[in-house]
Order: structure tokens, then C-alpha cells, then sequence
């Protein structure tokens, strides 16, 4: 049985058109944490050409950043939300060097070899053993040496940790201004999320034979995990 398609769910397809004006607002961390998944691909790849796929790639907002640091990538945009799609092909105006593809990543044909594969904050809308099964396509479908980087929410490792987690992001997201409003829509889609700890998707990575497995950054639940082939 394919896992649920969340990503297509109408709370995101509701959403789709204000999504990357609140990001910044509800992604406490936002500079850093794209940041840092940023200069991690800056600091790998020292070639032109990029080749990358982008899973679960909403507007587009994590591959529009790395198309400014990388203008030759050639991008291929994966998401379950036709709605979503659309403001990626808003952003990109008909940009020849991005694509575009509405399915589900957890069983969609990842094709490859991509030299980078990226994802920000939607893996963790899968169970855990379909997040297995794609870390095993995504580790399938690099090229040799190719980079996996996902920039990611992660579950608390206990409930104290996980409460902590929840208490912090509330009191960030207000103290940015974020309306009580717009909390309640975030807390309705986060009401999809299915988060896994840090600690065992590191190990999943590994488990699919990915190389210099790490965490680079981690600011309460946003971390930045990657694996290479």
C-alpha cells in the first residue's frame, strides 16, 4: 500500500500561495539553517553542471537559493501539490534549467544519477519505514560521491525533549510576530507531521551504505542531516 500523499493534502494546497512569506517567520532558525545546508554544497562541490533533485520541493524556495549560489544547476523539482508547483513555476518564470514532476517522493521513480539531492522539511511527513525505503532510493539514485542533504525537522528523543521542542517554537514564532491566526494553520499541517529522531535517521542513513553521515547544524527540532555515496 502507497503511503498516505500528504504533501496533496488540501491544508497545503490551501496554503500554497502564502507559504514562503511565512517561512521565514516560522522557521525561527531560517538563515542558519538553510544557510548552513547551503555552504555544506558550496564547501562539497567544486565542479559546474550541478545536477540535483529536489524532494518534496514545495515553491521551490530551497532550490531557488541554490540556484543563486549554483546559476548552471540543472534542477529537477519533485512535490505531491500541484499547488505548490505552481508558485515553484512562478518563481523560476520558465527558468529551462528547472523541471518539474507532481508525485508522491515516496514512491515516485527518482531517476538519477543526480550529483545532489536536497530536501527541506518534508521528509518528515513519512512513517518511519517509508523514510527508510527512500533513504535507500535516494542513496540508489546519487551519482559515486554524490551528495544527500536534507534540511529537516526532527522528533525529541523523549517527550520532556519533544515538549521543550513544541514550548521554544511557540514562544520564537510570536516573539517574530507570527499571528495566532497563522499558528493554528502551522499547527494544522503540522498535524501531518510523522518526525523521527536525529539519532535514528543518521542511522538509517548509514544503513543504506551512505558515507560521511553527519548533522551539521541543529537548533532545537530543525536540523540539517547528509550522507554521501
Amino acid at each position: 500500500m502507497s503511503p498516505i500523499n500528504v504533501s496533496s493534502s488540501p491544508v497545503f494546497n490551501r496554503d500554497a500561495s502564502g507559504y514562503d512569506i511565512l517561512r521565514r517567520g516560522l522557521i525561527p532558525c531560517f538563515d542558519a539553517f538553510y544557510g548552513t545546508a547551503l555552504d555544506l554544497i558550496d564547501d562539497w562541490w567544486q565542479a559546474d553542471k550541478l545536477r540535483v533533485l529536489d524532494l518534496g520541493a514545495g515553491t521551490g524556495l530551497f532550490s531557488a537559493m541554490l540556484l543563486a549560489r549554483h546559476p548552471d544547476a540543472q534542477i529537477h523539482l519533485v512535490d505531491a501539490s500541484e499547488k505548490m508547483l505552481e508558485q515553484a513555476r512562478q518563481r523560476f518564470d520558465g527558468n529551462p534549467a528547472v523541471t518539474y514532476a507532481v508525485a508522491d517522493m515516496a514512491d515516485a521513480e527518482l531517476g538519477g544519477p543526480w550529483d545532489l539531492i536536497i530536501s527541506a522539511l518534508a521528509i518528515h511527513h513519512l512513517e518511519d519505514a517509508a523514510k527508510k525505503h527512500l533513504f535507500g532510493g535516494i542513496r540508489g539514485a546519487l551519482s559515486e560521491g554524490g551528495m544527500f542533504v536534507n534540511a529537516e525537522q526532527v522528533l525529541g528523543h523523549d517527550s520532556e525533549v519533544e515538549a521543550r521542542y513544541a514550548r521554544i517554537w511557540l514562544q520564537q514564532v510570536k516573539t517574530l510576530g507570527i499571528s495566532e491566526a497563522e499558528i493554528a494553520k502551522a499547527h494544522e499541517r503540522m498535524s501531518h507531521d510523522r518526525c523521527s529522531s536525529l539519532e535514528i535517521q543518521l542511522q538509517w542513513m548509514r544503513d543504506t551504505g551512505l558515507s560521511h553521515v553527519d548533522c551539521s547544524f541543529k537548533a532545537w527540532r530543525f536540523a540539517v542531516l547528509s550522507g554521501r555515496r
